[in-house]
């Protein structure tokens, strides 16, 4: 309020709104965010409002609009309408009044369902069944379709951390690796002592009494533990606050030092000019008082030097403040390290045989190009290959994949978006791959490569647990569908 309140000020003395935007330490835009309100309201309209958004109240369901729901799912059961779509059919009957929600619908769907009886007539019923999910169809041939996926994998592991499911443009901000969590502990309770046949009565009720108090004292000093947190991360903030106060009221003050010097700079500008225009009589008269000032100006310039690097120790002690403050607020927080660099691996799986073609190793990480996927993929696609499936990524819509594709000549299957079940034999290798690199350290791309052939070897020849493979290993099921191809 305060800081809004002298940028109006300054503004309606001054006419300028960059200069009462940086006298109030705020952007432009803030003026003008706020300039509708101060204008209608004055200093009143300057106040934080509410940004709570309204819904609109949805009465209670009345039994004739259970019933309209009913009649209308009866009526519409060959589309297969889902329950959003009843709710704003009955909306748009209603005037467009939102009267129903689709979580309403559901519920009374589901009631009906349970509470309908039992009919042998040829009648419709009151509700429709669930719908039929297809079965998953795989490839009959093997080498006929490939699914393909990117993953990211830090540059380093030491074992210790959890590979967790990350995406190329989640990797580009950065990620926090956790920990791998210890087995959960077996839940106690005090009142597990009365479990207990071999004890008596009385040694029950002081077991109970017992486990009851130190159970209460270890909560009262978790609850002393989170109170001290939370006081040292207050402090910290604090700290953080006034270390930012700190650097900004320097920064003013280099501004106006710096105007300062700019006036004065263009003053020696101006007096040069002046004497590089006096005739050589009124140089020789004035040659003492021209000594006198650059003398003057090597002494200035000399302390401008000075300035300039007490600035430079300036800062660095101030950066070096900041990233103690964030230091301590990751530790505060019990957080990992942030990883920032990455290495990309692309997966590429037979859709019928599960066999891995390859796993190549990108170290450009999430700068991995469509180029470069092409690249790896001529060295690997087997020349029978009809159909790809990947995901929408970047690398996969790019123009370069679009003519790989035609070049190869195979068809692109791009599934749905937010439907990654449908690429979920790649989807399934890349979790097996994370989970057993998970045990594996590597601290280069040359240690990764190898730990990458090692898993291609180890994938191709263990048992699987798809449908089709019934417990094979994709090289054997691979064997076994080209003898009786041969056949």
């Amino acid at each position: 309020m305060g800081q809004r309140q002298l940028l109006f000020d300054v503004a309606e003395e001054t006419g300028n709104v960059s200069e009462a935007a940086r006298r109030a330490h705020v952007c432009r835009g803030t003026y003008y965010y706020w300039q509708s309100r101060y204008t209608s309201d004055g200093a009143a309209g300057l106040v934080e409002r509410s940004r709570a958004t309204h819904h609109p109240r949805i009465p209670p369901v009345s039994d004739e609009l259970r019933a309209e729901v009913l009649a209308y799912r009866q009526a519409h059961t060959s589309r297969g309408e889902g329950y959003r779509a009843t709710a704003n059919a009955i909306g748009k009957a209603h005037n467009w009044h939102k009267v129903i929600g689709a979580t309403k619908v559901r519920d009374i769907v589901l009631a009906a369902r349970e509470t309908q009886p039992l009919s042998t007539g040829s009648a419709a019923p009151l509700v429709e069944p669930s719908p039929h999910v297809a079965e998953a169809v795989h490839a009959p041939q093997p080498n006929q379709t490939m699914n393909i996926d990117l993953c990211v994998v830090p540059l380093t592991h030491d074992g210790t951390q959890d590979l967790m499911s990350v995406s190329v443009r989640e990797a580009e901000a950065g990620v926090r690796l956790t920990e791998q969590d210890a087995p959960p502990a077996r839940a106690e309770w005090p009142g597990q002592t009365f479990e207990n046949p071999t004890l008596s009565y009385e040694e029950q009720m002081l077991g109970y009494v017992e486990k009851r108090t130190a159970k209460r004292l270890s909560k009262g000093q978790r609850k002393h533990q989170r109170r001290q947190k939370q006081a040292e991360r207050a402090e910290l903030n604090a700290r953080s606050d006034e270390l930012r106060l700190q650097h900004r009221r320097v920064r003013a003050t280099r501004r106006a030092e710096d105007a300062a010097w700019k006036t004065q700079r263009q003053a020696q500008r101006q007096a040069e000019q002046a004497w590089q225009h006096q005739s050589k009589r009124e140089r020789r008269q004035r040659r003492a008082e021209r000594q006198a000032q650059q003398a003057q100006r090597h002494i200035e310039w000399a302390e401008r030097r000075a300035q300039q690097q007490q600035r430079q120790t300036q800062d660095a002690a101030w950066r070096q403040a900041r990233q103690e403050i964030r230091s301590q607020g990751a530790q505060l927080a019990d957080a990992a390290p942030l990883v920032t660099a990455w290495l990309a691996i692309l997966v590429m799986v037979d859709n019928g045989t599960r066999r891995c073609f390859g796993l190549p190793l990108f170290t450009v990480g999430t700068h991995v190009t469509a180029e470069m996927i092409v690249a790896a993929m001529r060295a690997l696609c087997p020349p029978e290959l009809q159909f790809v499936i990947s995901d929408n990524g970047a690398q996969f819509i790019a123009e370069a994949f679009v003519g790989f594709a035609r070049d190869f000549e195979f068809v692109h299957v791009r599934i749905a978006p937010r439907r990654a079940c449908t690429n979920g034999i790649a989807e399934r290798m890349v979790r097996t791959l994370k989970e057993w690199l998970e045990t594996h350290s590597w601290n280069s791309p040359e240690d990764m490569a190898a730990l990458l052939a090692e898993f291609i070897e180890y994938y191709n020849d263990r048992p699987h647990q798809g449908a089709e493979l019934d417990g094979l290993s994709p090289n054997e099921f691979a064997r076994r569908l080209a003898n009786c191809s041969t056949c």
